[in-house]
């Protein structure tokens, strides 16, 4: 099923469609014919920084979850196999504390529907009956509706296969140090303390690289550019926000 079939989602589409051409358009002395893709990287800009109160929330959420930590272990030592205790005890002790255990969900929903919006606006030939003029852009050679995937099946050619390089290699090394820099609190005893755990979380730090090969190049463009928005945001509300020493 096509949910961009559905009325509001058309003209979602539709309205997402017209603003990013008109903002290239407005590019194009500037970018050239890299205009859509400074386009995408400004409405990528855009988004992150409407969400950056959204971010300082997260960054609360996450001290306040530090500071919970023992008290959460010590509700599941108490109440692990009252699975109906554990979960009433869990959310009052959230309550009493007035954090939410969903806190920080908001900018990955917001993300994840970007991401959606930019994928289908590179993909489709046509767009509101009229031909898909984004299609016809590119990044230094590379086009923007095309994913390495689909480019490697079709002949990889030397521009395009840089520009890819340069994309992955980019997002590895924010992965990277994301991994190293905001190591997951993990306790010293238990699953989540053994070593195939432990390689599954450092693992998911570099999903967003296989997603990426995936996706057309002016989403993985966005990919590039919110994950070191990420991590240079998390780096200066960790200092504003540091967590409790263990």
């Amino acid at each position: 099923m096509d949910i961009f079939a559905l009325p509001p989602l058309t003209l979602l589409l539709d309205a997402a469609y017209s603003a990013l051409l008109s903002l290239s358009t407005a590019l194009e002395p500037v970018g050239g014919s890299a205009s859509a893709a400074l386009a995408v990287i400004l409405v990528t800009v855009g988004v992150r920084a409407a969400l950056i109160p959204v971010g300082v929330s997260q960054a609360r959420a996450e001290q306040m979850r530090a500071r919970l930590a023992p008290r959460l272990r010590s509700l599941h030592q108490r109440h692990g196999r009252d699975r109906d205790r554990l979960q009433r005890e869990t959310m009052a002790l959230y309550r009493d504390e007035q954090a939410s255990p969903l806190a920080g969900c908001l900018p990955l929903v917001v993300q994840a529907a970007v991401v959606g919006v930019l994928y289908t606006l590179f993909l489709r030939p046509e767009i509101a009956g009229q031909p898909n003029d984004l299609l016809a852009h590119d990044l230094l050679g590379a086009p923007l509706g095309s994913s390495l995937v689909a480019a490697a099946g079709a002949g990889l050619d030397a521009r395009t296969a840089i520009v890819w390089a340069v994309v992955l290699t980019v997002i590895v090394i924010v992965a990277d140090i994301t991994r190293r820099v905001f190591r997951p609190q993990v306790p010293t005893e238990g699953p989540l303390a053994s070593p195939a755990m432990l390689g599954m979380m450092n693992a998911m730090h570099y999903l967003t690289a296989v997603f990426a090969v995936f996706v057309p190049l002016a989403a993985a463009l966005y990919l590039v550019v919110t994950v070191t928005w990420t991590l240079a945001q998390r780096w200066l509300l960790r200092r504003r926000y540091p967590l409790p020493v263990a």
